[in-house]
C-alpha cells in the first residue's frame, strides 16, 4: 500500500509573522476583533482566510499596510 505524503498548504497571508514582529500574541489579536481565539489561529496558520473587511481589520489593528500581510 502506497503511503500518503502530506503537500502543505501554501501560506496565503503573513499574519502570524506580522504579530511576531509586533511582538504581539494571536489571544491578544482575537481579543481585539472580538472573535473566537480558534478563528484567528485558523487565520494565522492559513487553514482559513479571513474575510476582506476582517483583513483589513487586522491590518488597521496592527497599523501595517495590508500589502504586509500578503505573501508574495
Amino acid at each position: 500500500m502506497a503511503k500518503k505524503t502530506k503537500v502543505a498548504k501554501p501560506a496565503y497571508n503573513r499574519i502570524k509573522d506580522v504579530l511576531e514582529e509586533k511582538g504581539k500574541t494571536q489571544t491578544w489579536l482575537a481579543e481585539q476583533l472580538d472573535m473566537d481565539f480558534k478563528t484567528v489561529t485558523r487565520y494565522i496558520h492559513n487553514t482559513r482566510q479571513p474575510t476582506f473587511e476582517t483583513f483589513f481589520q487586522i491590518a488597521k489593528i496592527l497599523k501595517v499596510n495590508p500589502k504586509e500581510l500578503l505573501n508574495s
